[in-house]
């Protein structure tokens, strides 16, 4: 029952999460703002599919035992997407909100995507290893944590700022994202029960991408009006 109702959900969310971003990509025009929300919505489920579609697979045939290497490649390609997604989200304000210079807010999100991405390519994570250390699932997470710690920061400021309704829980998707994924990191290993969280982790996304998306929605109501 478990490997139905989560590969179902999985598909749903992978085929929702893209299609919603091409859809962006397609309908969003000369807006860069709606062009980059469905890069990002694309860029999550693509990434994500990576480990997805080999968890759905294992799930409904051999165990996830037998497909150690499938999943630990995907597990992979995720970290690395996720970071790509968070950069674009960094841009996503840049536009929202139109600003101008702040290259050392700039510089320091390129430095710590690039140190996670390094750190993902190490070999001491073991991604091929059934029982990868968590150590270093802890490593790699340290960049990646301080990039959703600035991005919930200038998200929300500027929210503030701008009396921006549309955007006034984008601040707290991206914590409930973080404090739904760290109990995952640290545990899952020893209590597999915890990797349940993804369910409301992944949602969270799909929350971030939706407030992309129903933006889109209310500029081509007003269009048409």
């Amino acid at each position: 029952m478990q490997a139905i109702m989560e590969t179902l959900f999985d598909a749903l969310y992978l085929t929702s999460v893209i299609t919603i971003g091409i859809i962006m990509i397609l309908k969003g025009g000369n807006n860069k703002q709606f062009k980059l929300f469905g890069i990002m919505a694309v860029v999550l489920g693509v990434g994500d599919s990576f480990h997805l579609i080999p968890r759905a697979y294992a799930l409904l045939t051999t165990g996830l035992e037998n497909n150690v290497a499938a999943l630990g490649i995907g597990k992979f390609i995720t970290s690395i997407t996720m970071t790509i997604f968070y950069v674009i989200l960094y841009y996503i304000w840049r536009q929202r909100y139109n600003i101008k210079g702040r290259k050392e807010i700039t510089f320091t999100i390129y430095a710590l995507a690039i140190v996670r991405i390094i750190l993902c390519f190490l070999p001491q994570n073991e991604w091929l290893n059934h029982n990868s250390p968590v150590s270093w699932g802890i490593y790699r997470n340290i960049p990646f944590a301080i990039i959703g710690i600035i991005i919930i920061y200038i998200f929300n400021s500027e929210v503030k700022k701008h009396g921006d309704k549309n955007f006034k829980f984008m601040a707290l998707a991206i914590i409930l994202s973080f404090a739904l994924y760290v109990p995952v990191v640290l545990w899952s290993n020893v209590f597999p029960l915890v990797g349940v969280l993804m369910i409301p982790k992944t949602l969270a996304y799909v929350w971030i991408v939706l407030m992309g998306y129903n933006e889109l929605r209310l500029e081509s109501k007003k269009k048409v009006i």
